[in-house]
């Protein structure tokens, strides 16, 4: 179940990075045509730093997805393998949530 969260809690990380890479590339098309030796210093230090920061992003997605995809696979395994106990694991399952909702 932590496992779970903590990869959703990757997935959002990533989709936010996402945002604000964006922005950034959008910051930095909006001031391309200012002048100034410094701020053509700066603007291409941030294009180079997004470039690395877009590359990790996509090294993080891409592992990600290969973790999801193998657990997915995993269970699938298991489940083929083992049909009671998943139905008798989800039958648990539904009883403790219909127990707790039924309490309200």
């Amino acid at each position: 179940m932590e496992a779970l969260a903590d990869q959703t809690s990757k997935q959002q990380l990533i989709a936010d990075f996402k945002v604000v890479v964006e922005d950034a590339e959008a910051l930095l098309k909006v001031t391309a045509n200012q002048g100034g030796e410094k701020l053509i210093e700066v603007r291409a230090k941030a294009e180079e730093s997004l470039k690395i920061a877009k590359a990790r992003m996509m090294e993080a997605q891409d592992a990600l997805l290969a973790k999801t995809k193998a657990a997915a696979k995993a269970t699938d395994v298991y489940v083929h393998e083992n049909p009671w106990k998943a139905i008798g694991a989800a039958a648990g399952v539904g009883l403790v949530v219909g127990l707790l909702i039924g309490r309200r």
